[in-house]
């Protein structure tokens, strides 16, 4: 190999190494906004949806109560012993996928070492987005309730995925600091190459559907055994031979 050659070599090894770092990661699925159909139009839940019941509240007061009452009388934990759960949550969970929603519902996902920090998440939604817009901040976050997932909080950027109870999957949602980006008429502002491996969102199973038959088939049943019930009454019911006879005189 000449010398030109091997300096070309040298040089090209570079470009390369930077355009991985800064290059749009491949292994990851990108999903269209959720197309809803004209001739069905959003049904509007009444305000007795949103308002809980008696039962919804005995239920959450239980639960919180059952969870005082486990925290309380849970032992008291070495290093030792918080470690050793630690390892086997890992061996659990040893990835986190994560699904990036924009507001328009476009939604990125890709599965990460749980290990990893909340940084390398931040590094993917931002090398996925358009050159003009990666420069404007942006933050991550959870709902509900709403939990910012800032790098620059130390209790968040020095913990892993799995610490921050991100495992197994999580949703996680952007707010640009630009306001304008955050309109969910506003199209995703990620980059073409990403766009162009769009997909549609695999439709959920229909669980409506399955309730309502069963249900209608529950519903149906006792009909037929109250049809069968009242037809009793007229067959001829069989009487004793002694009870025809009557006492014995």
């Amino acid at each position: 190999m000449s010398a030109n050659s091997q300096s070309n070599a040298t040089s090209q090894q570079p470009v390369a190494g930077a355009a991985a770092q800064t290059g749009t990661a491949t292994d990851f699925h990108i999903y269209r906004p959720p197309q809803s159909s004209p001739s069905e139009p959003t049904r509007e839940l009444p305000e007795s949806y949103f308002t809980p019941t008696t039962a919804d509240l005995k239920a959450a007061q239980a639960s919180l109560t059952a969870r005082a009452q486990a925290l309380v009388n849970a032992p008291l934990q070495t290093q030792a012993m918080r470690d050793a759960a630690q390892k086997v949550r890992l061996a659990k969970y040893p990835t986190v996928r994560t699904s990036p929603a924009f507001t328009d519902r476009t939604q990125l996902e890709k599965t990460f070492p749980s290990t990893d920090k909340i940084r390398s998440v931040y590094a993917f939604v931002r090398s996925s987005l358009r050159e003009d817009v990666k420069p404007i901040k942006f933050v991550l976050f959870q709902t509900p309730p709403k939990r910012e997932l800032k790098v620059s909080d130390p209790k968040v950027r020095d913990q892993t995925l799995l610490q921050l109870q991100l495992a197994p999957n999580a949703i996680l949602h952007l707010l640009f600091e630009d306001e304008s980006l955050n309109h969910v008429t506003v199209p995703a502002p990620l980059a073409p190459e990403v766009l162009a491996k769009a997909e549609d969102l695999p439709i959920p199973p229909d669980y409506t559907s399955a309730v309502t038959s069963e249900r209608s088939s529950g519903a149906s049943t006792p009909t037929r055994t109250a049809s069968s019930a009242g037809s009793k009454p007229t067959d001829k019911v069989k009487v004793p031979k002694w009870l025809k006879l009557g006492p014995n005189k």
